[in-house]
């Protein structure tokens, strides 16, 4: 515990020495879904997300007269596997200049590529000051316990410009989302792209009916209890088909435990093939909040032909345009996306390097790849088979199972390490 003013920080090794009504006092106003507490605490306690794998919980919590008025959702990584925003080469060059660029403190929901991470903070509080204030409890534990950098990840685009102020710097990327631009239906959201990829995704969704398969979605208490086993089952097999490129970092537990405390925000859509209507032979996972959709994991027991596009995208699109969804985020990757309504649309990181040799280094090479990230969203976007420039959705608007590394921090005396 360590006190500033009227503010008392403590840092934690898990998110249950919080309440969860007081932590969701402020993660549930959020748009995102990705930090409230029960996300959050299943991660830990089904051994997902924990220091043995890598990520060392690390949150940082403010109390005010014993009431929370903020936290950042925080951890210490011994690697880099698992965030989709690929630093390697960053750890290469302190390597060569003889930094220990591991552990390193990092902000985000584990291996969920979805932006929204932020400070929660109480709304009572003046957001820049809190912000400031938690920023330098990040610096004060950052050079007393060596660590290289700390790291927001798929930033909330709103609070960036305030982590911005704190002196962080950005770094630009994409992933593809969905915008619902008023849709009455999908014919009426098909009606956005050429002739040619209209027929493309038509013919794509009838392959899927001539193989004999239906799908459905389920949402909340209606979706059977085997259905979370089931998925932990697909995912696994969708890692394992992807052997040194596969990404199974989430336990079976992890998903067991969704089904007691957090199935009012998962929409399944489910394949049954016609032979067997008991059991999905295929299933993506999906998130939803507010007017949001975002796509996790997706599965099947065959190579059906086209299953994976109507089972991620084109069912979960009519789905959120059925239940006035306004944006869908399908996830990592975008190979599939772009030729499907899923424009490029870009997210940030901001860093702080405490080793003044990287900050040297870094940070200019990130304001140039900024700019030659933009010039690669403008140009994946320019290609996209949409029947004119103006009927865009947008147009108004390499991993491995981690190593078993825990990361060390100095038990010093000091009150900024964790309690």
């Amino acid at each position: 515990m360590f006190k500033q003013g009227r503010y008392e920080f403590k840092w934690l090794q898990q998110v249950s020495e919080v309440d969860q009504s007081e932590w969701d006092a402020l993660a549930v106003p959020l748009a995102t879904p990705f930090f409230e507490w029960t996300w959050l605490n299943d991660m830990e306690k089904s051994g997902s997300a924990i220091a043995q794998a890598g990520w060392m919980p690390c949150h940082l919590i403010a109390r005010c007269d014993g009431q929370l008025v903020a936290a950042a959702p925080l951890y210490l990584k011994g690697h880099s596997y698992g965030e989709f925003v690929f630093d390697q080469q960053f750890a290469e060059l302190a390597d060569r200049l003889g930094v220990s660029y591991y552990p390193k403190l990092l902000g985000m929901s584990p291996f969920t590529p979805a932006e929204g991470y932020r400070f929660l903070i109480d709304p009572s509080e003046d957001e820049a000051e809190m912000t400031g204030q938690m920023v330098q409890q990040i610096d004060r534990f950052c050079n007393r316990n060596g660590i290289s950098g700390c790291h927001f990840l798929y930033t909330d685009p709103q609070w960036r410009s305030t982590i911005e102020q704190c002196g962080f710097s950005k770094w630009q990327h994409h992933n593809f989302v969905w915008t619902n631009n008023g849709f009455d239906d999908f014919d009426d959201y098909l009606k956005v792209f050429n002739a040619n990829q209209r027929r493309n995704i038509k013919r794509e969704r009838k392959a899927v009916t001539k193989a004999g398969l239906r799908l459905e979605v389920v949402t909340g208490d209606a979706i059977p209890t085997s259905f979370f086993s089931q998925m932990y089952r697909f995912y696994e097999n969708t890692c394992d088909k992807f052997g040194w490129w596969g990404s199974k970092y989430l336990t079976s537990d992890f998903f067991e435990r969704l089904h007691h405390s957090y199935r009012h925000r998962v929409v399944f859509v489910a394949a049954y093939d016609e032979r067997d209507d008991r059991h999905p032979t295929g299933m993506s996972f999906c998130l939803t909040k507010g007017d949001r959709l975002y796509g996790r994991y997706w599965g099947s027991d065959n190579d059906i032909d086209c299953l994976h596009f109507d089972a991620c995208y084109y069912t979960p699109i009519s789905w959120a345009i059925e239940h006035g969804i306004q944006t869908f985020d399908p996830g990592a990757g975008g190979r599939h996306k772009k030729r499907r309504g899923f424009p490029a649309t870009p997210n940030y990181s901001v860093h702080r390097f405490y080793d003044s040799r990287l900050q040297q280094i870094l940070l200019p090479y990130m304001r140039q790849v900024n700019e030659r990230e933009q010039q690669q969203i403008d140009a994946m976007n320019a290609e996209l088979p949409f029947a004119q420039a103006n009927g865009s959705p947008t147009a108004n608007v390499k991993t491995k199972n981690p190593p078993q590394i825990q990361p060390k921090i100095q038990n010093n005396s000091d009150d900024s390490r964790p309690s």
